[in-house]
């Protein structure tokens, strides 16, 4: 048996520090591939060059094509290979960083990942996701290792859309009860081993410090304010929730989030949302203490997240569409199969109406 427990080279969070990104990354190479969306090379391109250029860099900066398709991959990693880089930073969103993180993998380069939003805890893992065409997800692969360098302007995060860092809120509420399903049932974490003391702890203080910073956060970003509260949930959207799932593991919550992917009446919701939404399900199907589910959904209402089905696109009416994300979550494959006790669609099914019933109570 082995215990396994991964993470970036180096993690670094602050005010402005996108004006630096030469000084931060300038160990890693003197050729940069620089990725970012269009939206991106509008509001930060030219502070990136400059950045680069005052340190006597001249960066290749391409624009994201939209999608993190393989075409996309191999388009920016031959101009990539052509232009002599000698390291790939991606800085923007999900799709972004991981079209990046693809283009590191395939010429063997190392990686910096610069998140503007703080919606999931991608940025950290040594994980990515290829999506076809249409912008459907086709697989997630795990790649040799860590970006060398993730790196978090909280500042401009701060300024992004609020929903986005409740969103992040969500994904991250998931990392606790996950890990400690996948304790009591000795499952696997994606790194391929079992989970350590060091990520279990992890995981617990990202939902303590969720707890403690959410609400106050969510009010100080809507002023677009960069205050200690935000700080601590950019760091818990991004390094504790992406260090506590990699090295702890996944289950129903994530599943069912899986589910909801496969109802189009969900496609308007963030991936965070959903995943808080499955969290309160894997607690009804856990059987846990009431006081904790109490709090657990106390939260999700003082921060906006989904506590009905309503709030993801559905109604209680929805049979057929319940069953097919129950069938979906409830598959032996899916992440599910880490609770330590046997799981099937039926169970899933009843959980998902009596967390809605419990929310439309508690409103």
């Amino acid at each position: 048996m082995s215990y396994v427990f991964v993470s970036p080279g180096k993690y670094l969070q602050g005010k402005g520090l996108l004006h630096d990104i030469a000084e931060y990354t300038g160990p890693l190479g003197k050729k940069p591939f620089v990725l970012l969306s269009k939206g991106g090379m509008e509001r930060f391109g030219d502070m990136i060059r400059k950045s680069f250029e005052d340190h006597g860099v001249a960066p290749l900066m391409q624009t994201f094509g939209g999608e993190c398709t393989k075409k996309e991959i191999e388009s920016q990693a031959a101009a990539a290979e052509k232009a002599g880089c000698d390291y790939a930073v991606g800085i923007g969103g999900g799709k972004v960083t991981d079209t990046a993180k693809f283009v590191a993998w395939k010429l063997r380069l190392p990686t910096v990942v610069c998140p503007t939003i703080a919606a999931t805890d991608a940025p950290t893992p040594g994980r990515a996701v290829l999506y076809s065409e249409e912008g459907v997800s086709i697989k997630t692969y795990q790649l040799p290792r860590n970006p060398e360098l993730v790196l978090v302007d909280a500042e401009i995060i701060a300024k992004a859309p609020v929903r986005l860092l409740v969103s992040g809120m969500g994904d991250a509420l998931a990392t606790r009860f996950e890990t400690a399903a996948c304790l009591k049932s000795s499952s696997k974490n994606p790194a391929g081993g079992y989970t350590t003391v060091a990520g279990a702890s992890l995981a617990e203080a990202c939902y303590r410090t969720l707890v403690q910073f959410g609400a106050q956060a969510k009010q100080d970003a809507m002023k677009g304010e960069c205050t200690l509260a935000v700080e601590r949930i950019v760091e818990v959207n991004t390094l504790l929730s992406g260090l506590g799932f990699e090295s702890g593991g996944l289950a129903t919550a994530h599943a069912i989030n899986k589910g909801l992917t496969h109802i189009k009446e969900c496609d308007a919701y963030y991936h965070g949302e959903k995943v808080a939404f499955g969290t309160l399900c894997q607690l009804i199907l856990e059987d846990q203490d009431q006081d904790l589910i109490h709090e657990v959904f106390a939260f999700c209402k003082s921060v906006g997240l989904p506590t009905t089905l309503e709030e993801i696109g559905l109604t209680e009416k929805d049979q057929d569409k319940l069953r097919i994300v129950a069938d979906v979550a409830g598959d032996p494959a899916a992440h599910s199969k880490n609770e330590p006790f046997k799981v099937n669609p039926d169970m899933i099914y009843q959980a998902m109406l009596k967390v809605n019933e419990i929310g439309h109570r508690i409103q």
